[in-house]
This record gives structure tokens, sequence and C-alpha cells, in this order.
């Protein structure tokens, strides 16, 4: 018996200090509801992104600049889907790329507008201890060719949210904040 509980004792510690540690990275009602804001907001500076790179008028420096920002809002291996009404396929490219083809789109107007942004799953942990949520955004797409030629489209799109508690030294200090970072774009449905 006292062989046994030299094993136990330590399993117990154990186990109660990951108990520990995993209280230290819940999420509370309030810091959710910043996480929430913070994930919503950058889904927003991506809609106002893709818009900028889309639009003929953008130069292509400002172009170029505005698609290292968007590249910034992404976890690294995001990939982002593409659908047509010409086609039951979706395409995914990588970020970076699919920014490079929505800039080089052969038309001479592009109008691009995301509208009802809001989540359709909640936060949540993963074995990891990150956190995963999947925000649902509509995308308004509109392409015009001086010959007259007009493609329209709606997009329903599930974005994938990334949530971790991240580290940064200010002043000699190391300070702890949750991230968010955005994760593959899903075409769910595609109407004309």
């Amino acid at each position: 018996m006292k062989n046994l509980l030299k094993y136990i004792i330590p399993v117990c510690i154990i186990f109660s200090f990951s108990g520990y540690v995993n209280a230290q990275d819940e999420i509370s009602p309030e810091r959710k509801k910043a996480i929430d804001s913070l994930a919503l907001e950058k889904v927003r500076d991506l809609s106002k992104y893709i818009s900028i790179i889309g639009d003929k008028a953008t130069d292509q420096a400002e172009a170029s600049r505005v698609m290292d920002r968007a590249g910034e809002l992404f976890v690294e291996e995001a990939e982002i889907g593409v659908s047509s009404l010409n086609r039951e396929q979706v395409n995914y490219y990588k970020v970076r790329q699919y920014l490079m083809r929505l800039n080089q789109l052969n038309y001479d107007k592009v109008m691009i507008k995301w509208y009802n942004i809001h989540y359709i799953s909640d936060l949540e942990r993963q074995p990891d201890g990150k956190y995963v949520g999947v925000i649902t955004v509509y995308q308004r797409f509109e392409g015009i060719s001086d010959d007259g030629l007009t493609y329209k489209d709606t997009t329903k799109k599930d974005i994938t949210i990334y949530v971790e508690k991240k580290k940064t030294q200010i002043r000699g200090r190391i300070i702890e904040f949750w991230d968010v970072l955005l994760g593959d774009i899903r075409v769910t449905e595609t109407t004309s």
C-alpha cells in the first residue's frame, strides 16, 4: 500500500496543477465579449481590404500594402474558397494567392461588399488550449466590363476563428493577451 501511495500522490498533484493551469486559460464572460468584438473587427477589416484590393482604381503599391495587412489577419496555412455560378466546384487558394487573383480579375470595375456578419458557432476550447469558432458572412460580388458584361453573385462564407493566449515583452515585463487570427474561409452557398 505504501508503494501505491508513492505513485498516487504525484499523479494527484499533476492533475491538480493541470486543472489550475486550465483554469488560468479559461475565458471570462467579459473577456469573451472583448474577444468576440475583436474577431468581428478583424473580419470587417478583411472585408475592407478585399474591397480595396479588388477595386480597379487602387494602384498596385497600395494594393500590395493592403495584401500584406490582410495576410497578417490569418493563420499561416489558411485558405480562401472561390465559387462561381458557372461551375459547381469551389476552388481553394492560399491567402496571398487569393488576394493576388482578386487584384487581377479581368473586369473593368469590381464591387465587393460583405454583410450580415455574425457568429454561427460559439468559441469552443480545443485540447491544445486554443479556442475555435465560426463567423458567417455574406459576400455580394459584382464585376463589370466596359463592353457591358456583368457578373453578379452572393456567396455565404464560413470563417474559422482561432483564439489563443500569447505573450509579449513590454519594457522587460512579460504580458499575456488573447489574440484572434482568421483561418480557412469556406464557401457554403453561392446564389445569383
